[in-house]
């Protein structure tokens, strides 16, 4: 007997949704210059916009912050955490940061310059910021397969081997001081790589005596992925999986908002004690002492407690369960998706949804219209995000998402179909929606302060303007 898979927690403590009409949210998104992320959270029914710092922490996560010790040196807080890092991430030295960003931009600091090329499946928009901040390139080098949002494959986050080998062959392996791959590949649609990749891409750069990191954000996931459809580690377990995937490396940065289940931190990892020197120095200068790195106690006991939550196989069955329950009810009633659905989220394939509008009118701003229908906000991963050159020129996306990242242990299942009753409803009138243009951009990371306005509308409040309009 098949039977429904159930959360594996109990809920304790919630907080009230403030509801509001859809007025209201049509005045509310044009004076945040439809721009979701400069939205009030209080004005947002179901935050969908990132599932970083956004879970909800365990009973056995708020009893060990107040046991956090907030000794400025030598926290035995701080111990603890190193101890929990160092049980699934076998690496000498963990330096905690107050987030991801942070490791990326201490790591990135230290070890690029102009002239250089770092190569990853796809870098997220933090990661190829900090690096295009020191003049290298970022370099994106996900397999075909994994950009194309209708094709199903069960690792489309994995890097391209061949490709990896022609770019070391043509800039040569003293231009690339480093080679990173992302688990799961969150711009590339929450795909996950495979432990062959990730074991052929070790290979290669040991070969040329490059630094392999892994951007670990959503590990656990990732491992989970790996159990499932990979032959050979089905019987494995989870953990198992885990320490293998991070023995292939020399380092990794971590964002803890993630796949540790908190709401603030992260790390920086690695094996080389020059390495490791010199980013610490830069650690102290920025962050923090090396034994809390810019955290309290409080939060280093908390990510040590969640990543022995976050393994637990019944948690990344319900976690992964309930996000492919979304994807497959849209999926059903024929809206385009990145497929197979990833773990962290479901990501909208905008230019199917969207086909009339072109991608220089951004068809990933189709994430304004479910909090317009119903309040819910998500986030475009496409040409917004990454088509701002570091000259300032303009380039198109291999491709144009709208990621609904679903929060760790905090909505429930009714929360999920209102998302999807909402999402059918903008489907249904989908050929009503027009573009965008962009009125104000900053010179990096413009999606987060852009300002924008519907490119073919008759007014700047109704969005339904698009060349099907019925307009009263």
């Amino acid at each position: 007997m098949t039977k429904t898979i159930i959360e594996p927690f109990r809920i304790k403590s919630v907080e009230p949704i403030k509801m509001t009409t859809k007025a209201e949210r049509e005045a509310l998104l044009k004076a945040a210059n439809y721009n979701l992320f400069t939205l009030k959270s209080e004005d947002v029914i179901i935050d969908l916009l990132t599932d970083s710092g956004t879970s909800a922490m365990s009973a056995a996560q708020w009893a060990g912050m107040q046991v956090g010790d907030e000794s400025y040196a030598g926290s035995p807080s701080y111990f603890r955490f190193e101890n929990a890092v160092k049980e699934l991430m076998p690496f000498e030295f963990v330096m905690p940061t107050h987030q991801g960003r942070a490791a990326e931009r201490i790591l990135f600091e230290v070890i690029s310059k102009p002239g250089q090329f770092i190569p990853n499946n796809t870098h997220f928009d933090t990661t190829r910021a900090n690096i295009e901040a020191g003049g290298a390139a970022a370099v994106d080098l996900v397999i075909e397969e994994g950009k194309n949002p209708a094709l199903d494959h069960p690792f489309k986050g994995n890097m391209d081997l061949k490709k990896l080998e022609s770019l070391i062959a043509e800039k040569g392996a003293e231009h690339i001081p480093l080679c990173m791959i992302t688990i799961t590949n969150n711009s590339g649609g929450g795909q996950p790589v495979s432990l062959e990749n990730i074991r052929g891409v070790s290979a290669i750069c040991k070969k040329h005596g490059i630094p392999f990191f892994i951007d670990a954000c959503r590990f656990a996931e990732n491992a989970w992925f790996i159990k499932q459809r990979e032959p050979g580690q089905q019987n494995r377990p989870v953990k198992d999986i885990v320490r293998e995937i991070f023995s292939l490396a020399d380092g990794c940065t971590m964002s803890a908002k993630k796949d540790a289940l908190v709401n603030m931190g992260g790390w920086l990892a690695m094996n080389d004690p020059v390495l490791e020197e010199k980013c610490r120095n830069v650690l102290i200068l920025t962050e923090g002492f090396p034994t809390y790195g810019g955290l309290s106690g409080r939060d280093l006991e908390a990510i040590a407690q969640g990543l022995r939550e976050v393994v637990d196989e019944d948690y990344l069955n319900y976690r992964i369960a309930s996000t492919t329950y979304v994807g497959n009810k849209l999926t059903e009633a024929g809206v385009p998706i990145m497929r197979p659905v990833g773990g962290h989220a479901i990501y909208i394939d905008a230019r199917a949804f969207l086909p009339h509008i072109p991608p220089e009118q951004y068809p990933g701003q189709l994430g304004l219209r479910p909090y317009t229908e119903g309040g819910i906000r998500g986030c475009e991963i496409g040409t917004v995000m990454f088509g701002l050159a570091p000259d300032g020129t303009e380039k198109i996306a291999p491709m144009d998402l709208v990621r609904l990242a679903i929060p760790r242990r905090v909505y429930t299942e009714s929360h999920m179909l209102y998302v999807v009753e909402s999402v059918l409803e903008v489907f249904k009138n989908r050929d009503k929606i027009s573009g965008m243009k962009i009125e104000w951009q900053p010179s990096a990371l413009r999606h987060f302060t852009a300002k924008f306005s519907p490119k073919n509308a008759a007014n700047d409040v109704n969005l339904d303007n698009g060349p099907a309009a019925v307009r009263g």
